[in-house]
């Protein structure tokens, strides 16, 4: 059984759970609630960075980040199929996953910055510079939406957009009409979408 170290509210654990049940392997992970603030979690030890999502191995080996969790989960289900084997679809996709994963870090680091940073501290000039990586990368979306199939450009999107609900509200959608469309096909045709909403 693979265990999964990850938390309820995390984006980048929800990447992996959605790939997983895509490509059926729901059914060998084990998911393990974790709290990377505490210093007595096993966290620290599996993955040196104490980060979230970590993936441990049958041998007792981990993978991690997301990325590379995500690349593992495809190879195990035959390869080809959430990273696209053709080089103009597995480029693109690639290429999406990262915008998208530069949208969460720049997410991240706002509600960071409020969360362990004391009012005095908190940098405006900082926050803003990162809420306007987020709204030029959902511009750069609204203008080529992601495609309709499942690959880990579109559940890293996905879980974006799913991240910027849960974390700043739905204020995004109304410059972004399209990708919001998008989103909500995205959810009607993928049941762990829904499975995995954040909490917390």
């Amino acid at each position: 059984m693979l265990i999964l170290r990850s938390a309820t509210p995390s984006p980048y654990g929800r990447k992996v759970k959605i790939a997983a049940a895509i490509l059926g392997l729901s059914d060998r992970i084990e998911v393990v609630q974790t709290d990377t603030v505490a210093e007595d979690d096993p966290i620290r030890r599996l993955n040196p960075l104490g980060k979230i999502p970590t993936l441990e191995l049958e041998d007792g080996s981990t993978l991690f980040d997301s990325r590379v969790i995500l690349e593992y989960l495809d190879h195990l289900a035959g390869g080809g199929k959430v990273i696209p084997a053709e080089p103009a679809a597995r480029f693109r996709a690639l290429r999406t996953q990262a915008l998208a994963d530069g949208v969460l870090d720049a997410a991240l680091l706002q509600v960071y910055e409020v969360r362990f940073r004391d009012e005095g501290q908190r940098s405006e000039r900082w926050t803003q510079r990162q809420a306007d990586k987020v709204a030029r990368s959902l511009a750069a979306l609204e203008a080529d939406l992601p495609g309709a199939g499942h690959d880990v450009g579109t559940i890293a999107v996905a879980c974006a957009l799913g991240y910027l609900d849960f974390r700043f509200g739905e204020g995004w959608r109304e410059q972004h009409p399209r990708l919001a469309e998008w989103l909500k096909a995205f959810e009607a045709a993928t049941p762990a979408f829904d499975k995995t909403r954040p909490t917390g």
